[in-house]
C-alpha cells in the first residue's frame, strides 16, 4: 500500500469569486425547475418526474451553500483583518 501514498505536497486551494458562483448555480437550478414545471404531466407520464425534483433539490442545496460560503468568506476576511491589525510580527511567527 505504500506505493500508492503520494510523496508530494498538495497544491494550495484555488480561491475565486465563490459566493457569486454559488448564487449563480442556485439561480440556474431554480430557473430549470420553473422551466420544467409546465411539463409536469409529461414528465409524470414518461417516468421522468425525478428531473423536476432534482432541480428543486439543487435549488434547496444551493441555498444552504450560499449560507455556508458567505459565512466562510466572512470568517476569512475577519482572519485577514486580525492578522493585518497585529502587524508583521504576528505574520512571521
Amino acid at each position: 500500500m505504500a506505493k500508492w501514498t503520494p510523496t508530494h505536497e498538495a497544491p494550495e486551494p484555488l480561491e475565486g469569486p465563490i459566493v457569486p458562483t454559488i448564487i449563480g448555480g442556485t439561480i440556474l437550478w431554480f430557473v430549470l425547475f420553473l422551466a420544467q414545471l409546465p411539463f409536469y404531466g409529461w414528465f409524470d407520464d414518461h417516468g421522468h418526474l425525478w428531473w423536476l425534483w432534482t432541480c428543486l433539490a439543487g435549488s434547496g442545496l444551493g441555498l444552504i451553500g450560499i449560507w455556508y460560503v458567505r459565512g466562510r468568506d466572512a470568517a476569512l476576511k475577519r482572519m485577514a483583518a486580525e492578522a493585518a491589525a497585529q502587524g508583521p510580527a504576528a505574520a512571521a511567527e
